[in-house]
């Protein structure tokens, strides 16, 4: 069994879904049937679990998973994540990235000014947004900044090998 560091969150079990061991599926995949399309899953990042079927079910999915035989199974797994290998997601190539790689990497302005690291990237609806937590000691006061993760308007380059996403922002805001 891998790191939890080499796991990724693609999912979460939903509700029980009747009486034979079916649950409905929470995908986060930019497809909500690409879920299916990973196996093994590693339920909570540490039991591997199989996809005996799955199904549409109105605007949401269903799956029966293998060892999940009743509604009590079922209820036992609810709410856990659905995680699978980092190494089973496709290769972006030297153009993509995927939001756990920008974690971690330094966020630098257009005019040199370290605004600090990545925290977290998440999803405002709108846009992708970069938590960024401001260096100790920040010139500007600031404890962490939220930039709009928008090409060509704030960020510039994202250089994955030097580990810096270079931005147009002013570092007093």
């Amino acid at each position: 069994m891998s790191q939890a560091s080499d796991m990724v969150v693609i999912g979460k079990i939903g509700a029980p879904y009747g009486v034979k061991g079916w649950v409905k599926i929470n995908s986060y995949t930019e497809t909500p049937a690409g879920i299916f399309d990973y196996k093994p899953w590693f339920i909570s990042g540490d039991t591997e679990y199989r996809i005996d079927q799955w199904r549409p079910n109105g605007k949401n999915l269903v799956a029966k998973i293998t060892g999940v035989e009743s509604r009590e199974d079922a209820e036992r797994i609810k709410n856990l994540d659905i995680c699978i290998l980092a190494d089973q997601l496709p290769d972006l190539g030297d153009e993509g990235y995927y939001w756990r790689e920008l974690t971690g990497m330094k966020v630098v302005t257009t005019q040199g000014y370290d605004l600090g690291v990545v925290k977290d990237v998440f999803n405002t609806g709108a846009n992708d947004v970069l938590q960024v937590r401001a260096n100790v000691g920040d010139a500007f006061g600031q404890k962490e900044r939220l930039l709009p993760f928008v090409f060509d308007e704030v960020v510039h380059e994202v250089d994955k090998e030097g580990k810096v996403i270079t931005v147009d922002w002013d570092p007093g805001f």
